[in-house]
C-alpha cells in the first residue's frame, strides 16, 4: 500500500454555515463549496490547506453517523484521511494483515473520490478514511 499523504482532516460540527467563520474569517481559508451525499447522511464543506484539506461534516440526519459522533462525543475532530494510490490494493493489504475494515470496498465519497472506512478498534480509537482521488 502506498499512501500519498494526509488527505484531510474531517472535523464534525452542528452546522456547517454556523461554524465555518473560524476558518475562513480568522484562518484565512477558502471555503470551496458545500456537497451533500445522501448516501452518508452528511453534507461536506472543503476548505484548502496546502495540499491538505480540512473537512466540515454536517449531518443531514440525526441519526447519521456524523450525528451520533457529535451526541457521543461533541463537536471535533471525526476522523483523518489518507490519501492512497490503490484503494482496492490498499484494503485488500489491510485485510490480509487482520485490520478491521468497515468497508470490504469503496465507496463514492465527496468530490467523486473512492473512499473507505477503517474500524476505530484497530486504530486506537481513531476513524481513519482511505481516499483515492
Amino acid at each position: 500500500m502506498k499512501i500519498l499523504k494526509i488527505d484531510h482532516l474531517g472535523i464534525a460540527v452542528s452546522s456547517i454555515d454556523g461554524k465555518k467563520n473560524f476558518w475562513t474569517d480568522a484562518l484565512g481559508l477558502n471555503l470551496e463549496g458545500t456537497e451533500t451525499i445522501e448516501a452518508q447522511n452528511v453534507t461536506t464543506a472543503f476548505l484548502p490547506v496546502g495540499e491538505s484539506e480540512i473537512e466540515l461534516l454536517e449531518s443531514t440526519s440525526t441519526d447519521g453517523p456524523v450525528a451520533r459522533f457529535i451526541e457521543k462525543k461533541g463537536e471535533g475532530i471525526q476522523h483523518v484521511a489518507f490519501r492512497v494510490e490503490n484503494i482496492e490494493d490498499a484494503l485488500a493489504e489491510l485485510k490480509e494483515k487482520g485490520i478491521a475494515l468497515i468497508d470490504k470496498t469503496p465507496r463514492m465519497g465527496a468530490g467523486g473520490a473512492k473512499i473507505a472506512f477503517l474500524h476505530p478498534k484497530a486504530t486506537s480509537g481513531v476513524l481513519v478514511e482511505l481516499c483515492e482521488r
